[in-house]
């Protein structure tokens, strides 16, 4: 007898290629071999992160995932910044994603929060140019209870809330758009 995936394990398989190639155009881009690139990813970051605000704002989202609002990051890679004194290239606003239905944000927050887990890899990065989790990284940092463990709360909240068939494929397709997203804005910030 075989386990039947989870929704979050199914969410995962459907955006594994775009995933992977996300990791691997940033991971080219080399965004921190220096300061100034880095900078330029956490404009990147800072954009994709401030068009989710109206998310971790939503109270129907609060509602389902009552640690919402601690999940935000967008404050952390401000003060990144600034920790830098770098002045940050300029990077096209990314309008805001506004909460349409649960599924579709709840496929834009899986993104914010999957990038969460693999911080601990970039964060090693950025501890090599000089920077850490009090100082221009920490927006990078892991929650308190672990990184894992942070997840696993999320990814538990997306398997128990009822959803139909065409909402899940709505999630997995809002999960695309938002690693398009991020893509698209990092392009801008190395260009």
């Amino acid at each position: 007898m075989t386990d039947t995936p989870t929704r979050s394990q199914r969410l995962k398989a459907a955006t594994a290629a775009i995933h992977d190639r996300l990791d691997a155009r940033i991971m080219a881009l080399d965004p921190f071999a220096a300061r100034d690139r880095y900078v330029r990813f956490l404009r990147a970051q800072q954009a994709f992160h401030d068009a989710l605000g109206p998310l971790y704002a939503a109270p129907a989202l609060r509602a389902e995932l009552p640690d919402l609002a601690e999940r935000a990051r967008s404050a952390a890679i401000a003060a990144d910044l600034r920790d830098i004194g770098l002045a940050p290239p300029p990077v096209p606003d990314a309008p805001p994603v506004t909460p349409v239905d649960m599924s579709t944000a709840l496929g834009w927050l899986y993104v914010a929060e999957g990038s969460s887990l693999g911080a601990a890899f970039l964060l090693k990065a950025a501890q090599r140019i000089g920077l850490h989790t009090d100082h221009g990284a920490r927006h990078l940092a892991g929650h308190p209870d672990g990184r894992a463990a942070h997840w696993r709360r999320f990814t538990a909240r997306i398997d128990a809330i009822d959803m139909s068939d065409a909402e899940e494929e709505r999630m997995f397709a809002a999960a695309r758009e938002a690693f398009a997203r991020f893509r698209d804005l990092t392009e801008a910030a190395f260009a």
